[in-house]
Formats: C-alpha cells, sequence, structure tokens
C-alpha cells in the first residue's frame, strides 16, 4: 500500500527563479507546511546555499530539505534540492544582478531538462527577470515563450487562473503599438483552440463556454471606433458558433468585467497583456496562477513578478505560489484521468 501512496504522489519540479527577487522566500513559505508532502514530492531546482541564505536571512528554522545526489533519485516525504550550479553566487536581495539571472536561467535549464527525461511530472517556476535572463540561449520575452520552443509547439495560450475567474491573451509580452498588427483570424482561431482544449483537458470542462474581448473601446461601435471586431474578431467567433462551440463575443472589456459578466462564463480571452490581466489581477491576485496552455507538459507559476522592492524583507505572501503547486497537481490528476485520443 505504502510504494502504491507513493507512486501517486507526483513530482513537481520548482525552478528558484531570481535569487535576488521574492522566489526563493516564497518557495521556503510554502514548503515548510510540511502537510504539502502529503500531496506532492517537491523537487526544487537551484541552490542548497541560496536556500540555507534566505533561511537564516528569514530566520525561518523548520525548513529543511535533501540534496539531490543522482538525476532523479528524489525522497518521497522530503524537499529535494538539485543544485544547478557549483560556482558562488552572489546574492543581493532586491538588487538586479547578471549573476541572478545567470541562477534563474541554469535552474530553468536543468528542470526542463527533467521534464523532458521524464523524472518529474510537472513544472512550477518562481518569477524571473526578463532582462537579466537573456542570453545565447533564453534569447524570449518571458517563459511561456521559451518554454513553448523548448517543447517544439507551434502556438501555447497564457492563462491566469483562480478558482473563479480564468482569462487567456491573444497577444502576451508585445508592446501595445503592435497589438492590433499581431490580432490575426489565424492567431485567434489558434488562441480559442487552445483555451477550449485546454478547458475540457486540464480542467475537465466538458463543453466550455468562453468569452471574447474586443480589441477597441465598446468592441469597435459597429466600426466607429476599430474595424478590427468587424474584420476578425466577429468572424472567427461565428466560426466557432457553426461548429457548436460556446464561443461569445466580442464584448466591451470594461462593461464585461464592470458588470460581472466573467461570472457566467469559463474562461475569457482578452486581445492583450493588460486588458486580461489588469481585471484578473484586481479580482484574484493573492490566489492567481499563470499557467501555460497547449504545453504537453504542465508548467504554472505565481502571477507576481520578483517583488524586487520587497525582496529579502520577509513579507512576501506565498498564496500564489501555493496555488501554482496546487493547481499543477490538479492539471496532473486530470491529465491522467482524462482518456487519450488516438
Amino acid at each position: 500500500m505504502d510504494g502504491k501512496q507513493k507512486q501517486e504522489r507526483p513530482k513537481i519540479g520548482i525552478t528558484l527563479g531570481d535569487i535576488n527577487g521574492v522566489g526563493p522566500e516564497v518557495i521556503i513559505k510554502t514548503l515548510k507546511d510540511n502537510r504539502i508532502l502529503n500531496y506532492i514530492t517537491p523537487v526544487i531546482y537551484g541552490s542548497t546555499k541560496t536556500l540555507s541564505y534566505y533561511r537564516k536571512a528569514l530566520k525561518i528554522d523548520d525548513f529543511n530539505y535533501s540534496q539531490v545526489k543522482n538525476p532523479g533519485n528524489f525522497l518521497y516525504r522530503k524537499i529535494n534540492v538539485v543544485n544547478c550550479w557549483e560556482q558562488p553566487m552572489e546574492i543581493h536581495a532586491g538588487e538586479e544582478t547578471e549573476e541572478g539571472g545567470k541562477a534563474s536561467f541554469l535552474a530553468l535549464r536543468q528542470a526542463v531538462k527533467d521534464v523532458k527525461e521524464g523524472l518529474i511530472d510537472a513544472l512550477v517556476t518562481a518569477p524571473i527577470n526578463k532582462n537579466n535572463i537573456q542570453n545565447e540561449e533564453f534569447n524570449f520575452p518571458g517563459h511561456t515563450e521559451f518554454l513553448t520552443a523548448q517543447f517544439e509547439q507551434q502556438d501555447s495560450l497564457m492563462m491566469m487562473v483562480s478558482d473563479n475567474l480564468k482569462v487567456g491573451v491573444v497577444t502576451g509580452h508585445i508592446p501595445l503599438k503592435e497589438v492590433s498588427a499581431a490580432i490575426t483570424t489565424d492567431r485567434l482561431r489558434s488562441k480559442i483552440k487552445l483555451m477550449e482544449q485546454s478547458l475540457i483537458k486540464d480542467f475537465l470542462i466538458k463543453k466550455p463556454k468562453i468569452a471574447v474581448l474586443g480589441l477597441n473601446p465598446h468592441a469597435g461601435e459597429e466600426g466607429l471606433l476599430g474595424q478590427e471586431e468587424q474584420e476578425m474578431i466577429k468572424p472567427v467567433i461565428q466560426e466557432f458558433k457553426n461548429k457548436g462551440k460556446l464561443v461569445i463575443g466580442p464584448f466591451p472589456a470594461d462593461g464585461f468585467f464592470g458588470k460581472g459578466q466573467y461570472k457566467n462564463f469559463d474562461a475569457v480571452l482578452a486581445m492583450y497583456h493588460d486588458q486580461g490581466l489588469a481585471p484578473f489581477k484586481t479580482i484574484a491576485f493573492q490566489e492567481g496562477v499563470n499557467f501555460t496552455a497547449g504545453l504537453p507538459v504542465i508548467r504554472t507559476s505565481p502571477d507576481h513578478g520578483t517583488a524586487y522592492a520587497i525582496a529579502g524583507k520577509n513579507i512576501a505572501e506565498p498564496a500564489s505560489m501555493r496555488q501554482s503547486l496546487y493547481l499543477a497537481l490538479d492539471i496532473f490528476k486530470n491529465r491522467i484521468s482524462t482518456p487519450k485520443e488516438n
């Protein structure tokens, strides 16, 4: 019986993120409650020295871990740590440093390697600094785009998830002035399809009801305030409706959230980053999770950044990291319970 129970605990890889941000702090605060070990086997990718530094700095005594000696040799009911670099990395909490970027990439690279090899079952990424992580191997706007390329997917969907709200974005980390040109019928079709498939497979919603937002104020006001709704968004929505899909819109974004219409849908597709994430973080900031839909592996992340301003001050809230772990666990269970397609 014990062996069976062990196998049912998914191995969740957790990257340390920027060592000068709040990543190490929220990881320690989340995992120090050892009840979580009843559900998962956590594997932290980073450095025992970094964790030791923060454990002392934050005066958190009830946090213990085991260093992984051999790849994949993880201990059940223990917090496992994979050392991803040998050289000393200086920690300057709250500062952007070159070493902080290097460390965050080394942890991410090792975790991706292990998930590809099946050593871990899911990946939870602590926040990185999108500037200092850039190098020859990481030339991407963020985690989502890097992982999409690593797993050789043509597309993926950044989806913010909480208990009562799921928001995806058609365009992600691009300048606002480039958004209109980036919204094409092909991209819209792809994002709606990815959202629908994820809601079915990852959240076990049999017939998802999806709201699509307009791009322009008042969803274009029948062409008076912009043509994107008339020329692209409405025709694509109609295509899905013709196939019997519950895809509805385009809705004016302000009224849609202001009136609480999101409560009538399983998920919302926004046209650009802030259109979706600003209301999401207003409604669900503490427990929100960033989930990458459309990947063959499970990847979640807290919905906050490195938060340099509060790093190392013992005031970072771990709720979003905790929810990221639980969402990864839930999606893992949902995926293995869904019959594979032929």
